[in-house]
């Protein structure tokens, strides 16, 4: 049995009072684990070590510092990359070479990108505004971050948060799912070689830790990847304190497929980006909306794609078959299993659609299509291997149908007309439009919604200027 422990101020600890989780292996629902169960005076502790790391030191750094700090830190990735992974597989059941090959190469690019970005800052020019006086431009950094990180992707999304914080100057706490810890504290040891004690805290713990860390008062901001019901909760808490969130939450991405493609080329390329993780990702392909002309042979081609997707337990080293992990935890079983049982007599079921048999939490790729709109399975993200096909008459109704739901993350267009592609990018209302494509994320290039999939960028120079303040100097002369 392991046991994983909090980093606080440098050092490993237990929860002050010593409580614990038991974590699962998905692919078997065996427990193999503990972790802390942090209360409030862990969170403290955290925060406390934090605020001094700031104030002592961090603060003062230069751009230089931290770039170096965060390609060590990058460094330390890509040498434990294999490491790293078997980590991440036992505490998610995910096939390790996937995971080393989609996830470890963009983890060290995004630190490294990081690393650059807090060597370009940018401000107005200082200049004189008003006759006899000098203005001038301040980036600063925010102080202590909260963070807060889900388990579908734990290590990458802790890099997501862990790099432009540090870069823009900041420190943290950062708290991982309270069912996937251990990747995000082997994270924390290897980076405390790289970063003085205190600027990067981890503290396990359940959803009652959460919101220990949303109501303590030093964070200057709370930035969290989560649930829609999750990110309001952290929100509400900073805005009695009037505290800035950053929030990346969930997704119900539109794939809208006109009737101009290659459907067997689209279908393949979608049955990826839609079972990839076993759907379990905020932008995954899963909810199709095809022209009526292509909707029947673009469903049965997906299904005939989800029976070559094969299971993490099945893994054999060097396959290069699509390998799909378990569902995360029992509940989110229950929730996708739930949501197919209440399928609407006008859908079809084409493949899948029970859980699998054997141990674990394993759930089959699914294919429903003749959905309408307005059904439950539809306007609600599964975050299962599910993908979703209704049908559509002209574009107007596509992006109608597209922006019908409380979502706005992420989405895609397939087609070969070059102008409407131009024209539904402007009409969608998603932080990320594809073409032609689904899923693919550079370092470079900003991630984050509208809507109730929350506020705030990943990735990017802009996510960087999400972790800094503006402050004005006016000098008289």
């Amino acid at each position: 049995m392991q046991t994983f422990h909090n980093i606080v101020d440098g050092k490993p600890a237990p929860a002050a009072d010593g409580r614990t989780l038991d974590i699962s292996d998905p692919k078997t629902g065996e427990v193999y684990a503990t972790s802390p169960l942090s209360g409030p005076a862990d969170v403290d502790a955290a925060y406390r070590s934090a605020r001094r790391a700031f104030d002592e030191g961090w603060r003062d750094t230069t751009p230089s510092d931290r770039m170096n700090a965060l390609l060590t830190m990058a460094d330390a990735v890509q040498a434990h990359g294999e490491e790293l992974v078997e980590i991440e597989a036992r505490d998610t059941g995910k096939p390790t070479g996937l995971t080393l090959s989609e996830e470890i190469g963009p983890m060290v690019d995004q630190l490294r990108f990081f690393a650059g970005a807090a060597r370009h800052l940018e401000g107005r020019s200082t200049g004189e505004y008003m006759e006899g006086h000098s203005s001038s431009i301040r980036r600063e950094p925010l102080g202590v971050i909260g963070s807060i990180t889900p388990w579908n992707y734990p290590m990458m999304m802790a890099i997501w948060k862990i790099g432009p914080a540090i870069a823009a100057g900041n420190t943290m706490v950062l708290k991982p799912s309270d069912t996937t810890p251990a990747s995000t504290v082997r994270l924390g040891e290897l980076f405390s070689e790289a970063l003085p004690p205190g600027v990067l805290n981890v503290v396990c713990g359940d959803r009652s830790t959460g919101v220990a860390m949303s109501e303590h008062p030093i964070p200057a901001m709370l930035a969290i990847t989560g649930s829609i019901p999750a990110g309001k909760s952290v929100a509400a808490a900073a805005a009695s304190r009037v505290a800035r969130v950053h929030l990346e939450l969930g997704g119900n991405a539109p794939v809208i497929v006109f009737d101009d493609v290659d459907v067997k080329a689209a279908a393949a390329d979608i049955a990826v980006a839609g079972f990839f993780n076993a759907g379990q990702d905020c932008t995954a392909a899963t909810r199709v909306i095809a022209h009526a002309d292509v909707a029947d042979a673009l469903a049965e081609a997906l299904a005939a794609e989800a029976g070559g997707v094969l299971f993490s337990r099945d893994e054999q080293t060097g396959a290069e078959d699509l390998f799909i992990p378990p569902l995360n935890n029992p509940d989110q079983l229950s929730k996708v299993s739930g949501l197919l049982d209440r399928v609407p007599s006008h859908a079809r079921v084409l493949t899948g659609g029970a859980p699998a048999d054997g141990p674990g939490w394993f759930y089959p790729p699914t294919v429903v299509s003749g959905l309408q709109q307005d059904d439950e399975i539809v306007q609600t993200e599964v975050f299962g291997p599910v993908i979703t096909v209704q049908t559509f008459t002209d574009e107007d109704e596509a992006v109608a149908f597209a922006n019908g739901t409380p979502y706005g993350l992420a989405s895609s267009v397939w087609t070969s007309d070059h102008s409407r592609t131009i024209r539904l990018s402007r009409a969608l209302d998603f932080g990320c439009v594809w073409v032609n494509c689904h899923i693919p994320l550079v370092a470079e290039m900003p991630h984050g919604g509208f809507k109730e999939s929350g506020y705030g960028k990943d990735l990017s120079g802009y996510s960087l200027e999400d972790y800094t303040r503006i402050k004005h100097v006016m000098s008289k002369y």
